[in-house]
């Protein structure tokens, strides 16, 4: 395990030195999105109006007080849960050019070959640590979609953003996966012993 500083975009090669494992802290720009956006993008057709190339993307809908037209504020921006939007893995990967996908939870194992393929890595946030989060997005940037609010496209920028763990990396490995197996064999110890 590594500790290395990314900054978004970025691109393929730069996702592929990341292992399963190492900390990750993030600057630049991250792309909020969520359920609605994903189904408006993938089921509905419709182009997202931001770049999604070499993006970072958080799992969220976030709390935030308007304060004219198209600006928001940050109130608290924290992250949901992550394994109900897997469907739209590989999508994002080979359509869009995505290389993070962070949120609450992990992606169940049919996130592995996707980001595999397609040089992508789920990175695992600390769930509740949304006061934090807020505090290492500088400003919100852009929205599009108002219509769907809270579940709009966001671009935050950020600074300091983490630490992240990789989760999921570009190489077939999944730290999500191997604590299932491991809980799955100390359950069959803990069987045979009764």
């Amino acid at each position: 395990m590594s500790s290395k500083r990314l900054t978004f975009p970025t691109t393929e090669e730069e996702i592929r030195t990341l292992r399963a494992g190492d900390e990750v802290v993030v600057d630049g720009h991250i792309i909020g999105i969520r359920d609605r956006t994903h189904i408006r993008i993938f089921d509905q057709g419709v182009e997202p109006p931001m770049d999604l190339d070499g993006a970072f993307l958080l799992h969220t809908a976030p709390g935030v007080r308007k304060v004219g037209p198209g600006k928001y504020e940050k109130v608290c921006i924290g992250t949901t849960t992550s394994a109900r939007m897997v469907r739209f893995t590989a999508g994002l990967g080979e359509r869009y050019g995505v290389r993070a996908i962070c949120g609450k939870g992990g992606l169940p194992d049919e996130a592995i070959e996707p980001m595999r393929k397609h040089g992508m890595v789920y990175f695992a946030i600390v769930g509740g640590a949304a006061a934090l989060e807020t505090t290492q997005i500088e400003e919100i940037e852009e929205v599009a979609w108002e219509e769907l609010m809270p579940e709009c496209l966001w671009k935050f920028r950020v600074k300091d953003f983490g630490p992240l763990i990789v989760g999921i990396d570009s190489h077939g490995n999944s730290v999500f996966h191997d604590v299932q197996e491991r809980a799955k064999q100390k359950l069959e110890e803990i069987y045979a012993r009764l």
